[in-house]
């Protein structure tokens, strides 16, 4: 594989983590201090909590996905060090998702309290897309360890 699509791979990884460590510096602390009402601010500490102890799996994801990027242009792409890295990444993702289901009650009490169902909605898109990564990471995994079984399978053979 070219260097360059992996280049712009690692560039993509970085620029997804940086609104994110942007985010958890000056977001979060932000948002328990200045809550829209005051009366249910006590109810969003620990969907705070959650948000940032979301971020450590979330940043281990990524740096697993820039060491397989890295795998990838040294041409050990089909290694075991390629399905450690996938299955590190499903385990980060299965984590985050894990958090969000934890955190979600707290997030239908803002809802029904500040009368805005489309937050429990909202609430839910992490929970979903981090499945989704998982799965996603799964196959990947599976299909990687097969390939790896096979190409091992042929060398014994020639």
């Amino acid at each position: 594989m070219k260097r360059g699509t992996t280049l712009f791979l690692k560039l993509a990884v970085f620029l997804i983590g940086s609104p994110v460590l942007a985010l958890g510096i000056f977001g979060f602390y932000w948002l328990p201090n200045n809550p829209v009402n005051p009366d249910y601010a006590h109810i969003l500490y620990p969907i705070v909590i959650g948000m940032y102890v979301s971020v450590i799996p979330f940043f281990i994801a990524l740096y697993q996905a820039f060491k397989l990027l890295s795998y990838i242009d040294k041409n050990q792409a089909f290694s075991e060090l390629s399905v450690r890295s996938l299955k590190n990444i499903k385990f980060c993702a299965m984590t985050i998702s894990g958090l969000y289901v934890v955190i979600l009650p707290f997030v239908f009490l803002v809802a029904d309290l500040d009368d805005a169902p489309g937050l429990v909605i909202v609430g839910m898109v992490p929970v979903f897309a981090s499945m989704v990564i998982a799965v996603f990471a799964a196959v990947l995994q599976k299909l990687l360890k097969e390939a790896i079984d096979i190409k091992s399978e042929n060398d014994l053979i020639v």
